[in-house]
């Protein structure tokens, strides 16, 4: 008897086609896609090394303008998707990342996967930052400074974790860093008073408020009116260099504790000592190495940071999640930390306080007092809050301070490049990344910073270009 075969139903031929159908659309579902992200070549030749580094073989050269894909990150490398399933490395300063055109539609996850923080940087549109209303009615919060505070490093202990990372101190000039009247020769006239610069004779502020008194108190004979206006002009009288770092340490603490009460400290003490030991090793590294310095990473997804007077700085949880290394944390405390070196915020305040100084003696409503309890700026600071931390800064304040980020991280021992990554990054994030809606307020456009960050490294510091 020959065997039968049953001849097959069509539906369940049909079935069987669906099946399989899905099973593919399934296993490819779960086959990640490539991150990529899009960049462009920006030298007029670039070599393409199989590995991340100069020693290594070249892959293939690369002209300007050429479009490349970039799929991942290694130190101040950026891996490239080359043509046949290749790869190959170059420089994070050999091309420029494109900026976001939407949300995430220039976001190549390929550069998000910071080991800083834990997991990767998160890029949603629920992301709300500290905005102006949360700032300026965020209350002063002592028990989250006390915490912030107490993870202070001491500059030994700075020292021996950048000796542990293999950091070394390199010497490199900086015409525009401020430095402290204490730290400038002093020259002494005939008669022992102290001369400035030109050897002028140069009474201090201290002396010039007495002459004040004295005159007022001579017009009080003549005319006791006048001389209770002419009291409140002790306001307008500049401060002396120690006078005002003195009001730095007082008004730094008043403002990072009103951040605290808008968005506490994350909770994982490891990363606050970290952060801690990274910019006090890089702060001892500037012109005032001996203010408290004292860093924190806060609560909030936006991508930020905050410089407040006398050395106090803050960075965002979303901000640390998006480094990958110290050397960009140092790059990014490095900027944060040239604002407070030049008393860029504080100068926001003390223009604050002098307006107010000029309105008030106009009507004669000024009360002067010692310190800063007795002056405007305490009174700026308990109206506007901590969103004075989201005025926005002199354009040339901010490519100076992303100038000083990259002295400092030179040197501290790290190199400048580190810096210029984590701007690129930011920029993939595009200009419409609710996690960077803040900072495109409060600062310059990124691609006109890393115009410049360029400029810099191919002057000054264009021996850490090969390093």
């Amino acid at each position: 008897m020959k065997n039968l075969q049953r001849p097959r139903d069509p539906s369940s031929r049909f079935a069987l086609a669906l099946a399989a159908l899905l099973l593919s659309g399934l296993l490819a579902a779960a086959t990640p896609t490539p991150q990529v992200t899009p960049a462009t070549i920006v030298k007029p030749s670039v070599q393409v090394h199989s590995k991340p580094d100069f020693a290594s073989p070249a892959v293939t050269t690369l002209t300007e303008n050429a479009q490349v894909n970039v799929t991942g990150q290694q130190g101040l490398w950026f891996k490239l998707g080359l043509d046949g399933g290749k790869s190959g490395y170059v420089r994070v300063n050999e091309i420029r990342v494109a900026y976001g055109s939407k949300e995430t539609g220039g976001l190549g996850k390929a550069l998000f996967t910071g080991k800083a923080g834990k997991g990767r940087v998160t890029e949603t549109a629920s992301v709300r930052g500290l905005d102006e209303s949360s700032l300026k009615a965020a209350a002063f919060n002592p028990v989250q400074l006390q915490q912030m505070e107490s993870y202070r490093a001491s500059p030994e202990a700075a020292e021996q974790a950048a000796t542990k990372q293999g950091w070394k101190i390199t010497d490199v000039a900086y015409a525009e860093e401020y430095q402290p009247e204490s730290s400038k020769p002093k020259k002494k006239g005939f008669f022992g008073k102290f001369k400035s610069d030109d050897g002028s004779s140069k009474a201090t502020q201290a002396e010039k408020r007495e002459r004040f008194a004295a005159a007022r108190n001579l017009l009080g004979f003549v005319n006791p009116g006048l001389a209770n206006t002419a009291a409140s002009g002790d306001a307008l009288i500049g401060k002396s260099d120690a006078e005002v770092s003195q009001e730095e340490l007082e008004l730094g603490p008043m403002i990072a504790g009103r951040v605290l009460g808008a968005a506490p400290l994350v909770k994982d003490p490891a990363m606050q000592k970290r952060v801690n030991l990274v910019g006090r090793w890089v702060a001892s590294r500037t012109s005032r190495p001996g203010l408290p310095w004292t860093f924190g990473v806060i609560e909030d997804n936006e991508i930020n940071a905050f410089a407040a007077p006398g050395g106090y700085v803050l960075i965002t949880r979303g901000l640390y999640q998006l480094l990958t290394s110290d050397a960009e944390l140092a790059g990014v405390l490095g900027h944060e930390i040239g604002h407070v070196v030049q008393r860029d915020h504080y100068e926001v305040i003390r223009k604050q306080e002098k307006l107010g100084a000029a309105g008030a003696i106009a009507s004669s409503q000024i009360h002067t007092g010692g310190g800063v309890a007795g002056s405007l700026a305490r009174s700026y600071i308990e109206k506007n809050g901590a969103a004075i931390m989201l005025t926005g800064l002199d354009r040339s304040a901010e490519f100076r301070a992303d100038h000083a980020a990259g002295i400092y991280l030179a040197r501290s021992g790290g190199n400048p490049l580190a810096f210029l990554a984590v701007l690129q990054k930011m920029a993939a994030l595009g200009s419409a990344s609710p996690a960077m809606a803040t900072l495109y307020k409060t600062h310059p456009p990124l691609d006109k910073r890393m115009d410049a960050v360029d400029k810099q490294d191919n002057g000054e510091l264009a021996a850490y270009l090969d390093r």
